[in-house]
């Protein structure tokens, strides 16, 4: 959720709060407002951080395209162009879901270019996703002067990074405050997908048992539970019905992923005389299983692309 949203929401709260704190203060003389009006303002207050903490725990727990090209580098892979979305297709997204699904994808492929310093393909791919946001109507997201902030910041990595971080959320925020919470949700399964895919086909099948960037694809599986929860909430739009139709296919496939859990053991602190219970759980994937993810992932990531 962004900032913008997020001060918008804290003002309703401090609203509702200030609401309660005046009720005796009437300039007309009339008597305070009733304790059971006061109740009803706190009822909605409640409601609204609810409201708050459950879009924070969906929005949050998936990583961004930036979080999610970082965790690529981290695990050591290396930066390949063949794999990212062409930019020729960038012409032929004309629909609202084609548009917002390429644009979680272009922004991507632009944080992997750029954490890699390709910032050629950087540029080339900021200008793609401005593309996409321009006919989604999110004209202050990506502008002339974005474009020019990352060509006059060529060789500075960490100003390129704060760019790019925040025309995303200039995306994400005009969509959410904007009520088009199914294309905001569109953009982050795009770039989700779009993750996934990238570090799939930089995997070296022959050392998927060693960990590094396999653990980073599987770890996803825990992210997936918060994309669907995030697809059902807007679930009543086409665009996203056949979203999550395609999410619900790959779900099978991560449901064949094994998860073992070691038994839980007691390991006492002689210092500090305390008993902690400890278990530890560990997920595999075979490479039979890593295949049919590899492919199914790449069909749902053509299916956005093509």
């Amino acid at each position: 959720m962004s900032i913008k949203l997020y001060i918008k929401l804290i003002s309703k709260i401090i609203f509702a709060i200030s609401i309660i704190l005046i009720t005796g203060c009437k300039s007309d003389g009339k008597k305070s407002q009733s304790l059971e009006d006061s109740i009803e303002v706190v009822d909605i207050d409640e409601q609204l951080i609810t409201e708050i903490q459950t879009a924070k725990q969906i929005f949050y727990s998936l990583p961004s395209p930036l979080e999610t090209a970082m965790l690529i580098k981290k695990a050591g892979a290396a930066f390949n162009p063949e794999i990212l979305n062409s930019l020729e297709n960038a012409s032929n997204y004309i629909t609202t879901k084609s548009m917002a699904l390429n644009l979680g994808i272009y922004s991507t492929d632009l944080s992997y270019a750029s954490l890699f310093d390709q910032t050629q393909y950087a540029i080339q791919y900021m200008t793609a996703a401005r593309k996409m946001v321009d006919g989604l109507g999110i004209t202050d997201a990506i502008t002339n002067e974005t474009i020019e902030r990352l060509q006059e910041n060529i060789n500075h990595r960490d100003v390129i990074m704060d760019i790019i971080s925040e025309a995303f959320m200039n995306s994400s925020s005009f969509l959410k405050e904007n009520d088009r919470s199914g294309i905001s949700a569109l953009v982050l399964v795009g770039g989700w997908i779009e993750g996934i895919y990238i570090a799939t086909k930089l995997v070296d099948k022959e050392k998927i048992s060693e960990g590094g960037l396999i653990d980073r694809i599987i770890d996803q599986k825990l992210s997936l539970v918060n994309v669907i929860k995030l697809l059902e909430e807007n679930n009543d739009e086409e665009d996203i019905a056949t979203v999550l139709t395609l999410i619900y296919d790959l779900k099978s496939v991560f449901d064949e992923i094994q998860i073992t859990t070691t038994p839980i053991k007691a390991e006492k602190n002689e210092e500090s005389n305390i008993t902690t219970l400890k278990s530890t759980t560990k997920a595999t994937i075979d490479l039979p299983t890593f295949i049919k993810l590899s492919d199914k992932i790449e069909a749902i990531r053509n299916n956005f692309t093509l």
